[in-house]
């Protein structure tokens, strides 16, 4: 069995829940009500491209250490 690990950002939706976004995978849409069940529904979207990029004989992404700041907009 291979193991593989991504990235994951859970971004708060103003109508309650998270939206999953996966930076190396930016295909994945996927949400849940919780972050417990954005997680799973996270495994469950990662698993389902990599399942598909094995069948097509795509390449898997490597994942991305994507880089945080906050930007300052002065008027």
């Amino acid at each position: 069995m291979r193991e593989y690990r991504f990235t994951v950002f859970f971004e708060p939706l103003e109508e309650g829940g998270y939206n999953v976004i996966v930076p190396a995978i930016p295909e994945i849409c996927t949400s849940g009500k919780t972050l417990d069940e954005a997680r799973d529904m996270a495994r469950d979207a990662i698993r389902c491209f990599i399942e598909s990029a094995w069948e097509t004989g795509e390449l898997i992404p490597k994942d991305i250490e994507p880089t945080k700041e906050q930007i300052v907009v002065n008027f």
